[in-house]
């Protein structure tokens, strides 16, 4: 695929700048992640992993987000057929080097899929930039046949303090357009999104402090959580 017709002044999605639009952030993606995420996405790999293995029905599965498929190419590892889709043509014009699964380039709010293509529809830190999120949760419950993965960065945790802060003074625009949830307040808009469907929710935390006793737990403190829904 050629993506060379992309203006690199294209900023923007949902009418509003994005960095994931804009290749002075996404050129640079990967190396974040081997540097200092690296922990994090040890610990994040090892939530979803655990709370997707338990049900058995999931052998494919589509990541939505996908971005340069840093996550699409674990699901492999762990036995899982994975696809990616994502909105950025500046993250697939990496994923392709790098994924050698199937990739589309399309909007999570419509999915361009069959009822029931995948066993499962996830996203992992990319649902908190979504302007309808419960569109988007059907649109999952519509080609994930048997649940939904979540991995979401959490709104009790003393990084979004410091993330907002730092914005204040035009630093890290990462978050700038990001809804930070909790828990509750994502288990809330699922049950909007699935009034009718049978279903139910398991989720946990980690992304804690180094020096804390624990590095996962049922409290709903930390930097992230992972949440699986099992559709019924």
């Amino acid at each position: 695929m050629s993506f060379e017709i992309v203006k690199k002044d294209l900023t923007n999605w949902q009418n509003r700048k994005e960095w994931f639009f804009n290749r002075e952030f996404t050129d640079t993606y990967e190396q974040w992640y081997e540097g200092p995420y690296k922990r994090a996405e040890v610990w994040q790999k090892k939530v979803i992993e655990q709370l997707v293995k338990k049900d058995s029905r999931i052998n494919t599965l589509l990541e939505f987000g996908c971005g340069t498929t840093r996550f699409t190419r674990w699901w492999n590892q762990i036995g899982i057929e994975a696809s990616g889709g994502d909105i950025s043509p500046f993250m697939l014009s990496q994923a392709v080097h790098l994924f050698k699964g199937d990739l589309v380039m399309a909007d999570s709010h419509f999915m361009p899929f069959k009822d029931h293509t995948f066993d499962a529809v996830a996203f992992i830190t990319t649902f908190e930039y979504y302007r309808d999120p419960v569109r988007v949760i059907r649109e999952a419950a519509r080609v994930g046949k048997h649940g939904i993965v979540f991995g979401m960065m959490n709104r009790n945790s003393p990084k979004v303090a410091r993330r907002r802060i730092q914005q204040a003074f035009g630093k890290n625009p990462f978050y700038v357009t990001a809804t930070f949830y909790t828990p509750n307040h994502l288990i809330s808009v699922i049950d909007e999104a699935l009034k009718g469907r049978e279903y139910s929710i398991e989720w946990t935390c980690t992304g804690l402090p180094k020096w804390f006793p624990v590095q996962q737990w049922s409290v709903p403190y930390g930097d992230f959580f992972g949440l699986y829904v099992k559709l019924l």
